[in-house]
């Protein structure tokens, strides 16, 4: 008889549990595809920027853009998204990552389709030197088509919540009265007092505004709403295999 005091191994029958961690447990491994990719796209973010700043003789009206704040809080989530890639650690929340790529699509949506477009009654068209040529392109095409890319092929679907759209429609919804309340402090007459034409107060009185504010709001969250759709709808992407870790527990992000 085996003395019940005595030491004893587990029977052969049963799962060492000790040895191979729980799912929940195991560690997210390091995604170094995912990584450099952001890394890359914060720093077209940040390039874009540095150039625009370069050429820009007054920074307050340039950073009033929706354009170079929609790519700052770009570079930001996609650094921070970086570093937690390479180190292995949990993915940012959905609520961060689908707010960013929803200002920046709303960026690069708005630029191809109202402001470069002679049609839409709201363009903006002027002559840029060499540099701003090459930050339009950056911050208003190439960050935009990396955002998408990022969520298609290096993010888990299913984390956009339906209640997330709304939540998300909060900065543009801010937006609307920080420019206005801008321009109504600048001199009439002054260069960029208003940053986009479908926000100026002097071409459409405060009732066109309003209208304008209306249609566009029912846009951008006919967009949240598309993203949170078709986050739920799209495959998993696995094709990229971009984990160096010995398992395969975890979300691929």
């Amino acid at each position: 008889m085996t003395d019940p005091t005595s030491p004893t191994t587990a029977p052969a029958d049963l799962p060492d549990t000790e040895a191979v961690p729980a799912p929940a447990a195991a560690p997210a491994g390091r995604r170094p595809v995912a990584a450099a990719f952001r890394a890359l796209t914060a720093l077209a973010a940040l390039t874009g920027i540095a150039l625009d700043t370069i050429e820009s003789g007054d920074l307050g009206r340039l950073f009033s853009y929706f354009t170079i704040q929609s790519n700052i809080l770009l570079a930001i989530a996609c650094a921070w998204s970086a570093h937690r890639a390479w180190t292995g650690r949990p993915a940012l929340s959905p609520r961060i990552t689908g707010g960013a790529l929803l200002y920046i699509s709303i960026t690069g949506l708005v630029f191809h389709f109202v402001l470069s477009n002679d049609a839409s009654g709201f363009a903006m068209t002027s002559q840029r030197t060499p540099l701003e040529s090459i930050a339009n392109h950056l911050l208003h095409t190439v960050t935009p088509l990396a955002a998408a890319l990022d969520w298609l092929l290096l993010t888990a679907p299913g984390g956009f919540l339906l209640r997330h759209a709304g939540q998300w429609l909060v900065y543009p919804l801010l937006y609307l009265p920080f420019a206005l309340i801008r321009g109504a402090l600048l001199d009439p007459g002054t260069e960029g007092r208003y940053p986009y034409p479908f926000l100026d107060v002097d071409l459409h009185g405060y009732d066109g505004i309003a209208g304008n504010a209306v249609a566009f709001g029912l846009a951008f969250y006919g967009l949240a709403l598309t993203l949170v759709l078709l986050d739920r709808v799209r495959p998993h992407a696995r094709v990229l295999g971009n984990r160096i870790s010995p398992t395969g527990s975890g979300r691929l992000k």
